[in-house]
C-alpha cells in the first residue's frame, strides 16, 4: 500500500485524536507484527489489540522501574512501577497470546525483535535527544521495507515539559533521522509523526498539520515558549467565560 498525503489526509478526516487515528492506520494497513516503545499503562496496547484483530504479536518494550539517566517527568521517585506494569497487564491480558512483554531499555531490549520483521512501531518512550537517538537507530533494522515507524509529541516545541526537564527532542531530530535514511516523514496532527520504510521513495517532510514551517531549535527559547502557552490558556480561559 502506498502512503501518501491525500490517504492520510482520509484518515484524520475519521479521527478523534492520536489513538483514533492509529487505530485506522492498523486496520487500513492489515498490520500483522508490531512494537509499542513506551508502554506506560497500556491504554494504547490495549486499543489497538482490541480493535484490530489482524495483529499477531505485539512487542512491548517498556523498563517500568526508575532510570538514573533520564531527566522527565514519568520518572520519579516515590512512584510504583510495580503498580504501573501490572496495570499494562491487565490492561492487555485478554490478548496475552499476542504480546510480548520486554521489560526494559529498548538499547537492552530490541535485539530480542527479529530484524525485518515489524510492520508498524510507535515511539512513545525517552523523548529526549538521547532516547531519541537510540529508539530510532535500533528500531529501524526491525522494520519490514515499507513498513511504518510512528512517533508520538512531535511538538514544534522542544520545552514540553518546563525548563527543569531535558527538551523533548521528537522534532526535529526525527525529520534529521528520516533524511538521514532517505525515507519520507509525514508531520500530523494530535502531535504525532510518520516515517514511511520506502527508501525508493527519498526523504520529504510533509506538514500535513500545517505547523513545522521552520525546525531551528534556536527559533524557540524556553521563555517565549511559556509566554505562548500562557497566552493560549488565557485566550481558552476568556472563550470559555464568553461561552
Amino acid at each position: 500500500m502506498r502512503i501518501d498525503e491525500q490517504w492520510l489526509r482520509d484518515l484524520m478526516l475519521r479521527s478523534a485524536n492520536r489513538m483514533d487515528f492509529w487505530e485506522n492506520v492498523l486496520l487500513a494497513t492489515n498490520v500483522r507484527t508490531l512494537a509499542e516503545i513506551g508502554v506506560f499503562k497500556g491504554a494504547f496496547a490495549s486499543q489497538m489489540l482490541e480493535a484490530c484483530p489482524s495483529i499477531e504479536r505485539y512487542y512491548m518494550i517498556d523498563p517500568w522501574a526508575l532510570l538514573p539517566d533520564w531527566n522527565k517527568p514519568a520518572n520519579f521517585r516515590g512512584k510504583d512501577f510495580e503498580d504501573i506494569y501490572q496495570e499494562a497487564m491487565d490492561a492487555t491480558a485478554f490478548a496475552a497470546e499476542k504480546r510480548v512483554v520486554l521489560r526494559g531499555t529498548t538499547k537492552d531490549m530490541a535485539d530480542e525483535i527479529p530484524d525485518a520483521s515489524l510492520d508498524f512501531a510507535y515511539v512513545d518512550g525517552d523523548h529526549t535527544l538521547r532516547g531519541m537517538t537510540i529508539d530510532l537507530i535500533k528500531v529501524l533494522p526491525k522494520m519490514k521495507p515499507g513498513g511504518i515507524i510512528a512517533g508520538d509529541d512531535f511538538t514544534p516545541n522542544p520545552w514540553h515539559h518546563g525548563e527543569k526537564f531535558e527538551p523533548t527532542m521528537v522534532c526535529p531530530f526525527s525529520v534529521y533521522f528520516a533524511e538521514a535514511h532517505n525515507l519520507p516523514i509525514f508531520a500530523l496532527p494530535f502531535n504525532q509523526c510518520l516515517i514511511h520504510v520506502q527508501p525508493a521513495r527519498g526523504f520529504s517532510f510533509i506538514d500535513l498539520a500545517g505547523k513545522y514551517g521552520d525546525l531551528s531549535l534556536n527559533k524557540i527559547t524556553y521563555g517565549e515558549g511559556l509566554a505562548k502557552r500562557r497566552m493560549r490558556r488565557a485566550a481558552r480561559r476568556l472563550a470559555k467565560a464568553k461561552g
